[in-house]
């Protein structure tokens, strides 16, 4: 009978269970993995001496890169709630809580990012004077902080209080009760218990995603002047249902309310592209309303973002945490409007007033109006709320108590009962969560239920109706029909020097509608029509190249068959979802271009336009105006064999079109790039130095695309933060991490001469740990020497700390926490060596250059291009 099961759960995400061991492990943890765990029966409910609970993961082990396929690839928060408070491992007196923590184990960065990640998902933020940084005053920051504390039970704790951690390398790493692991390659891992070995890859394939635990269909949305469309009645458990959202229409346009997971699949079925999508309005920071984040950065334009300068801190604070970036750069990928607590805000015609919500992170309620005919029509979104009697249970009279005033509950109460013509509210319940019943009073016109996994009571029923995914409530028709509006809009971009006039004879076209998985334009036919995609998404097909894109609103489908005169169409046009498009007749659209004398200059960027469709990174969502743009930016160069691009690179992307290069370091070759393939994303998207060299390996074709035009195209710069991620993490694939390379090279010059010569003395001092061990030396030397290394590693990460602060460096504290978390570690392996007879293993040393490496190349490289930048 084998010891150690092996499950895959869905696409990139398995369940290794050893039973002998009490180990359940799940092996990575997207979004709505614990869905995906109930789904597949690994989740249960038992009862145990009366007390009813979940079964489950009690270890998660994280992916070595956080993004793939532009999703994120580790989100540990809900599985460590579950772990947590449905498995009972922290209630008091619970059967499952042993003493025995949940665990998080995987790649030193991961595990700290996700670490402060959890964190930060707990508490949102931790003290008053980071109320008041998000401009709150210092009386009110005092009344948010009490009632925070209260819902904490008197205390901010750190993650490393409710969680374990193990930090994985080459060798084996014991997760406990003898069960090991250790990386075989990037991202690839063994399970190893007595006598049985099983392997996990957590790598996604090119073409996948991951998965969604529910179907939803396809849903036909007609476009209303002011109207919501329900995406989302469920929570974070739910595994039937998305969590908690909607969708605002408001003349013509389309804004989310929160972006929970897998919301790219919820607006695939309800036919609306990621590009059509004007702003987004937030609510708070939790993973079930914020998980989404990746879908709106893989936009061809900023997707404007709306909340409270307040909300925005505390989601700021989360994301920078997870990806490791600096707060101030995380919006780059959309356009900020902070909106005012307690005050109409208006947006183009459409006003919404935020109000704070009582919850354990900083959480706005949204009310919505517009002016119409009898006054304003209302809608209200009210997630997360509390419920009132837990609400009441925190009242206090005395200031120097956690929670609130009797002042402040009246004033939640009456907030809540707000007459409105359509309310949204959370009922999940719980100690966080509202309550159905607090609502029986409400004067509202409608009012659904949402936020709940469980069946609504017949006593919810009478209070409240439920809102089946794709529900639409008009609350103001429109007389108008879109479709032309947008039509309009995206002809006037593409040609911006043709006449009105001029365009009006292609907009008299027939708006035509094609029914999901029908196709548009089959590969090999020369069709008739120019389809300009007005809503939807359509996919383009060339199965023998690997090419899948995903084309949304704004596409123009045809158009290089018709500017070739008849070429056969390079792929198959695929419709994905319900699609509107506006068809052209090929012969009217030649005039047109003739006409307005257009034809030469759309096809000398014709070339360019077809290559940049068949790579990955421009290949998908980018539009035909940015791919015009795109392609007159471009400029041809050529590269000799065995000719070295300098790491002292212009910013800007390379593109392979013909040839290869080699990408390598230290001596190393890490990646062989060939057509379609880039490099240089370093330099755009951070200003610094790139830590890989190339080298042609052969006579080489290249494009070049200077990197600002590239920066305001978010789906692109996140695929660039995506590419960067990767290629850091090949530093430390086993392979490369050798104990010739404890040496010190030149390449490791980061051009700094402070902190190069202290580089080179850790270096230096490990090396000397190296020669002892090939040389056989005692033990007990080895330790000698080892503490020698942590003590210059010390030194070094104490004056770097100071050089940052007297050169007031932004990421200072991300710094630090990466400093501590190495020491931590090493200090940790050195105290096993002697443990185990002082012996010095090759996992320490692993661990040691492979870390240094890393930190060297990518963080402190950070820091001395800060530097230079700012001489």
């Amino acid at each position: 009978m084998t010891k150690i099961g092996k499950i895959q759960v869905t696409e990139g995400v398995y369940f290794v269970e050893i039973p002998d061991a009490n180990l359940q492990i799940l092996c990575g943890c997207p979004a709505d993995s614990v869905k995906h765990l109930m789904k597949r029966g690994l989740i249960l409910t038992r009862e145990e001496n009366g007390v009813i609970f979940e079964t489950g993961p009690n270890v998660v082990l994280l992916s070595d890169v956080l993004v793939q396929n532009g999703s994120f690839a580790n989100l540990a928060e809900f599985p460590v709630l579950q772990m947590l408070y449905k498995q009972g491992m922290i209630i008091p007196g619970h059967p499952n809580n042993t003493g025995i923590k949940p665990m998080l184990i995987g790649m030193s960065e991961q595990v700290e990012a996700q670490m402060q990640y959890i964190y930060r998902g707990n508490y949102g933020l931790v003290s008053e004077d980071e109320i008041m940084e998000a401009g709150i005053e210092e009386k009110t920051a005092a009344h948010m902080m009490r009632l925070k504390l209260k819902f904490a039970f008197g205390k901010i704790s750190p993650a490393e209080e409710l969680l374990d951690t193990r930090v994985v390398e080459s060798k084996p790493v014991e997760i406990r009760n003898n069960v090991f692991i250790r990386r075989l390659a990037l991202n690839v891992f063994e399970f190893s218990y007595k006598n049985e070995a099983i392997t996990v890859n957590l790598n996604l394939p090119p073409d996948r995603s991951y998965g969604v635990p529910y179907p939803l269909g396809f849903h036909q949305i007609h476009r209303e002047y002011f109207g919501v469309i329900h995406s989302g009645e469920g929570d974070g458990w739910n595994v039937d249902h998305p969590c908690m959202s909607s969708i605002l229409m408001f003349q013509g346009k389309i804004y989310l309310i929160d972006a929970g997971p897998n919301v790219i699949y919820s607006l695939m079925s309800l036919g609306i592209g990621v590009n059509e999508i004007e702003g987004i309005f937030h609510t708070h920071a939790h993973d079930d309303h914020f998980s989404g984040f990746t879908t709106l950065m893989r936009s061809d334009h900023r997707i404007k973002y709306y909340a409270t300068p307040l909300v925005r801190s505390s989601v700021s604070k989360k994301l920078s945490t997870l990806m490791s970036i600096e707060e101030k750069n995380l919006f780059d990928y959309f356009e900020v409007h902070d909106l005012e607590f307690d005050t109409w805000n208006n947006i183009d015609g459409l006003e919404v007033m935020p109000v704070f919500s009582p919850h354990p992170v900083e959480t706005s309620i949204l009310f919505f109006r517009t002016l119409w005919e009898d006054g304003h029509k209302t809608y209200a979104h009210l997630a997360d709320i509390v419920a009132l009697k837990i609400l009441k249970g925190m009242v206090t009279d005395n200031p120097s108590e956690n929670g609130v005033t009797r002042k402040y509950f009246d004033l939640v109460k009456s907030t809540y009962l707000t007459r409105v013509h359509v309310k949204k509210i959370d009922v999940g319940g719980g100690l966080i969560h509202g309550d159905a019943e607090d609502f029986i009073e409400d004067r509202s016109d409608k009012i659904i239920l949402s936020h709940t996994s469980s069946e609504l009571s017949p006593k919810q029923k009478e209070i409240g109706s439920g809102a089946p995914f794709g529900m639409v409530d008009v609350l103001i028709p429109t007389a108008h029909n879109y479709l032309n509006t947008y039509a309009v809009d995206f002809l006037q971009s593409y040609f911006p020097t043709a006449p009105i006039c001029q365009l009006n004879i292609l907009l008299n076209g027939e708006i035509v509608h094609f029914n999901p998985e029908s196709i548009l334009i089959r590969r090999g036919t020369a069709p008739g029509d120019i389809f300009l995609v007005l809503t939807g998404n359509v996919e383009l097909i060339k199965s023998d190249l690997g090419v899948r894109s995903t084309l949304s609103a704004g596409a123009m489908i045809g158009e290089i068959s018709a500017i070739l005169e008849g070429m056969a169409a390079i792929g198959t046009y695929r419709a994905v979802n319900f699609v509107h498009a506006l068809r052209i007749p090929i012969t009217l659209y030649m005039k047109f271009l003739e006409c307005n004398k257009l034809k030469d200059n759309i096809k000398r960027l014709l070339n360019n336009r077809e290559f940049l469709q068949k790579t990955w990174l421009f290949g998908e969502v980018v539009s035909y105006p940015t791919q015009n743009r795109l392609a007159q930016e471009m400029r041809y160069i050529t590269a000799e064999k065995g000719s070295v691009f300098s790491r002292e690179l212009d910013s800007a992307i390379y593109l392979v079109k013909s040839g290869a290069l080699e990408k390598f370091f230290g001596g190393d070759v890490f990646e062989m790039l060939k057509r379609g393939d880039f490099f240089g994303e370093e330099g755009v998207l951070f200003n610094t130095t790139n830590t890989f060299q190339i080298r042609a390996a052969e006579d080489s074709e290249l494009y070049k695309i200077p990197g600002h035009v590239l920066l305001d195209i978010p789906v692109v710069r996140w695929k660039l933060f995506e590419t960067y991620q990767k290629r850091m993490k090949m530093i430390l694939r086993p392979s490369s991490v050798t104990l010739t390379s404890l040496a010190w090279k030149d390449d490791y010059r980061l051009g700094d001469p402070r902190i190069d010569e202290a580089h080179k003395k850790i270096f230096d001092a490990g090396a000397m740990v190296k020669k002892s061990l090939e040389e056989g030396e005692s033990a007990h030397l080895l330790v000698e020497q080892l503490n020698r290394v942590i003590s210059a590693i010390d030194a070094h990460f104490a004056d770097e700390e100071a050089y940052m602060a007297e050169n007031d460096y932004p990421d200072i504290d991300a710094h630090k926490s990466r400093h501590n978390l190495f020491l931590a570690e090493l200090k940790k392996l050195v105290e096993q060596s002697k443990q185990l007879n002082l012996k010095i293993d090759k996992n320490l040393l692993d661990f040691f250059n492979g870390w240094t490496l890393i930190e060297i190349k990518t963080e402190d490289k950070k820091f001395v291009d800060f530097l230079r930048r700012n001489e």
